[in-house]
């Protein structure tokens, strides 16, 4: 594959990631887009790493996997902790705080 079908293929899965960001209520979903979105960014420093034969790319995508990871678990334990707390994942119910 050449570097222009791996930068089209990072813009089309960032631009599914971020409609996934900007429409979706539910807070599993936001999660999941995120991910999308981080992974379309890794594949496209990966790619450029590759096609110039730098390294600094691909180190930066391997941190940005080690982060999305910590950012998963960290953001799961919340989420269920707001499930039980709320019974529901939905957007609407943060907006409302309650001292």
């Amino acid at each position: 594959m050449t570097l222009n079908a791996y930068l089209i293929l990072s813009t089309v899965l960032f631009v599914i990631g971020l409609v996934g960001v900007m429409r979706r209520k539910n807070l599993l979903m936001l999660f999941f887009s995120t991910e999308i979105m981080l992974n379309a960014v890794n594949i496209g420093m990966a790619a450029i790493s590759k096609f110039y034969g730098d390294l600094t790319g691909q180190m930066f995508a391997f941190f940005i996997v080690a982060i999305a990871a910590s950012e998963v678990a960290i953001g799961l334990g919340l989420l269920i902790l707001w499930f039980k707390k709320k019974n529901s994942i939905d957007l609407d119910t943060l907006q409302s705080m309650k001292g």
